[in-house]
């Protein structure tokens, strides 16, 4: 097994140039030419934009849109987005209404970043899959825009330049300019580069303080992107100024996590790397790395590429049932792509295609007409009750909308698969091509000595591990061909022509054939896929099980339930129609063994990502374990640590890609029946009731399984009997049938120094018999210390209910943070 996250691959910075070591493959043959396992980014592509000096050299270049014609499963999630809410979504959306819409007629009060958002998503697409429909509304948005330029420079909604206590908030504007800049790419319209210089040149006279207000601060890495982008097409200086004056007023995000926001995260963490292409200081370089280590070993630990930020990351809240914004999940994946492009690390692409196929499809529905906010690797029902506090923010969370309930997502998700697309290919630092993203497509690009050149893809990955390209060329053309060997590929096999090259690539490599290469040309690259398990140890030794790219989850009955009054564009709900709560019984000694591999006869569905049409099926054994439950809410109970004990009957489980279960378990409990093993820690099955609850805190909080970090958590739910003061005050269970009990344990809330809480006077314990409250025999224990469980033992006894009655501090009231009766 592995343990935990996928290994990293380490960067240095060498004389201004980005090196790397051991980990370019070689290829031999008589066909190639070996590459040295160090690799000095010095040269420039000769054919497309680029970094120009002093900006460090790029490894890998983005090529223009419409370059790449992507194929298969990838070009069909394209046209269900242009067909459903994306491409629709001025049918549902009040915010992409042209009319009174304050991007173009900048004095109307509406226009935010959901015009900003949808826009820069609506372009892509439209290009990429060259939609008339689409490119002639793009285009009549892009000429609003256009025209609402000032004279100092400022377009787009006045209200926006006063918005924040009497200064400007330039946030909308950045979605806004990558919109601009696809445009440009597509349509060479002059007056984008103009629009782009004179706003430019206003936000260098912008005071200081301008660059570090509200969502805009955290997220400056965006409008840096722009600023390069703009220097890398006209060389002029004064933008490199303005870059280094976003990076040195805005938030800080090299020292570390600057804000715990998922999206603020998913966005900003790059930052750093993007400044070091114009300081060129190892601490830049390392930046993003460093903190996308630290936001996952804290809150990524389990499977899909995600991590637990259902709107904020929270310290107690880390369970695999926690929830990764739509929005969090596409910025992720934007970030991974730029990176690949900025440093050539091949693990970042890598964590762009886990994101990709593991859980954006689950994101939304298969015909991708609705989306929910949140997508969690244990979710096992999709409704749209309240889940807080277990979800952060209140009301429906997790059903599917069309338009309305999830403002920043529904109008931000379209740019995930748009994106991706352009970035299957990649043109290289010595004028070749390189294959970082597998999907079916047809690239056409300028290599080697200028040469056009086809490259047509064909495969079925990642449900399938083998992919042929086929070279099309006027003449002979000599270029180097990349190719990415993904962390979990077994010894990679590639043909020339059906001769089979010696190749010696690592995982997180890339084979380099460099040749003459003639028309009809084919290659053969074959990465072997195998089952994997990760141990993910902060997640109480769950397991994940991958199979190549994809991790799978348990095969969950899925009953939908359509609502709303919008026919045409319903919300829905998901709920389980079959078990879910099963532990793995795994061979000890060999894991991996323990899974069947079943392949789907047949073409590959044109959608690929729902439990009827999944290509691949695994079969284990497991049990079930029948005290994991939802709680009162609908959320899935967390995780208690494996090996868990289970007296269930042994059955076979099928499990399919996590893309394609909405419905999910993927992080799985293993049964044992050795000494580490133990009972499943449930939560008690018990109505909860106090004297007095105050009403912003919660009595949920008693029995919600957190366990806190120190009596003053305030990351985690409380009760509190506030504002009662020195006075006696009780809290009670009761059980739908009676129960033996013999111990309780308190972790007791007090907030000294912040508040007026403290650990009680005293306490005792009483229990319901036959409708009578006595106090337990033979107790021992009340203690009242802070920041830890407090345990008291008695004379075992049976009872339908147990209850806490405590005589608070003279002057203070109280509270518990968890209560445990056993």
């Amino acid at each position: 097994m592995i343990k935990g996250q996928w290994t990293n691959l380490t960067l240095i910075c060498l004389s201004n140039s980005l090196v790397w070591f051991a980990r370019i493959a070689t290829a031999r043959g008589d066909e190639t030419i070996t590459v040295a396992a160090r690799f000095d980014v010095k040269s420039s592509n000769k054919f497309y934009a680029t970094n120009r000096a002093p900006l460090t050299a790029s490894p890998f270049v983005k090529l223009p849109i419409g370059a790449i014609q992507p194929r298969g499963w990838l070009q069909h999630q394209l046209m269900l987005e242009a067909d459903g809410m994306m491409g629709h979504l001025q049918e549902v959306s009040p915010w992409v209404k042209f009319e009174g819409n304050g991007w173009v007629s900048p004095k109307e009060k509406g226009g935010w970043e959901e015009l900003p958002y949808w826009l820069k998503g609506l372009a892509d697409l439209g290009y990429v899959l060259r939609d008339e429909r689409i490119m002639k509304e793009t285009q009549r948005w892009v000429d609003g825009i256009i025209a609402t330029q000032q004279p100092d420079g400022w377009f787009g909604p006045e209200g926006l330049r006063t918005a924040l206590d009497g200064l400007p908030d330039m946030w909308p504007h950045m979605p806004i300019l990558n919109a601009l800049q696809s445009y440009y790419e597509v349509k060479h319209d002059a007056r984008v580069l103009q629009l782009m210089k004179r706003y430019f040149r206003w936000q260098l006279t912008a005071p200081a303080k301008a660059f570090n207000l509200s969502w805009g601060a955290v997220r400056f890495g965006d409008n840096l992107e722009s600023v390069y982008w703009l220097y890398n097409r006209t060389g002029e200086a004064w933008l490199l100024d303005l870059g280094k004056r976003m990076h040195e007023s805005s938030a800080d995000w090299t020292t570390g996590i600057h804000n715990w926001h998922n999206v603020n995260i998913s966005e900003g963490f790059r930052e750093p790397t993007e400044y070091w292409m114009q300081a060129k200081e190892d601490k830049f370089l390392h930046g993003a790395e460093r903190n996308y280590r630290e936001v996952m070993g804290r809150y990524g630990q389990f499977p899909g590429g995600g991590f637990a930020g259902d709107e904020n990351c929270r310290p107690a809240y880390r369970d695999p049932r926690q929830g990764f914004e739509t929005c969090g999940m596409v910025e992720f994946m934007h970030s991974f792509e730029m990176l690949t492009r900025i440093t050539g690390e091949p693990l970042w692409a890598d964590r762009c295609e886990e994101v990709a196929i593991n859980s954006l499809p689950a994101a939304m529905t298969p015909d991708l007409k609705a989306l929910h906010y949140l997508t969690g690797a244990n979710m096992v029902q999709l409704d749209r009750d309240n889940k807080a506090p277990g979800i952060q923010n209140g009301g429906t969370m997790l059903s599917y909308s069309p338009g309305g309930v999830y403002r920043c997502c529904q109008h931000n998700h379209g740019m995930g698969w748009p994106y991706y697309a352009e970035e299957l290919w990649l043109a290289t630092a010595d004028d070749g091509l390189c294959a970082s993203l597998y999907a079916a497509s047809e690239v056409t690009a300028k290599v080697g000595d200028g040469s056009e050149v086809k490259i047509r893809e064909e495969t079925d990955y990642p449900f399938s591990d083998t992919i042929s390209l086929k070279i099309s060329t006027a003449k002979l053309a000599a270029f180097p061909l990349y190719l990415r060997v993904p962390r979990w590929s077994g010894k990679p096999e590639v043909t020339v022509n059906g001769k089979a090259l010696d190749v010696h690539a690592e995982p997180l490599s890339y084979i380099v054939i460099r040749r003459a290469w003639a028309d009809g040309d084919t290659v053969s690259l074959k990465l072997p896929m195998r089952i994997v398990l990760r141990t993910w140890a902060k997640s109480n030794n769950a397991v994940s099980v991958d199979y190549g790219p994809l991790t799978f989850s348990l095969k969950i009955g899925e009953k939908w339930n359509h609502y709303g009054k919008n026919e045409k564009w319903p919300e829905m709900e998901v709920h389980p129609a079959s078990p879910f709560n099963y532990g793995l019984v795994l061979d000890a000694k060999s894991p991996e063994s323990s899974f069947t591999v079943k392949h789907r006869e047949g073409p590959l569905a044109a959608q690929p990502f729902t439990a009827e049409t999944a290509p691949y099926e695994l079969t284990v054994k497991a049990r079930r374990i029948p005290a994991w439950t939802q709680d009162s809410k609908g959320l899935l109970n967390v995780l208690s640590p494996s090996p868990v004990r289970s007296e269930e009957p042994l059955e076979t489980i099928t499990l399919i890609p996590m893309g394609a279960a909405r419905l999910r378990i993927s992080a799985f409990p293993t049964i044992g029946d050795g000494p580490d093993a133990r009972p499943w820690a449930a939560p008690l099955a018990v109505k909860a009731t106090a004297s007095h609850a105050f009403q912003g805190d919660t009595i949920d909080a008693l029995n919600d399984g957190l366990v806190p970090e120190s009596s003053s958590d305030h990351d985690i739910p409380r009760f509190t009997w506030w504002d009662k003061k020195g006075t006696t005050e009780w809290v009670q269970y009761e059980f739908a049938t009676a129960k033996k009990l013999s111990r309780v344990e308190v972790y007791w809330f007090d907030d000294t120094g912040k508040g007026y809480c403290r650990v009680p006077k005293s306490w005792k314990v009483l229990v319901r018999s036959k409708n009578r409250w006595v106090p337990v025999a033979d107790a021992s224990g009340y203690g009242i210390q802070r920041d830890k469980f407090n345990l008291a033992t008695f004379a075992p006894v049976e009872a339908d209910a147990v209850r806490l009655e405590v005589e608070l501090q003279q002057g203070f009231s109280g509270g518990i943070l968890e209560w445990r009766a056993r």
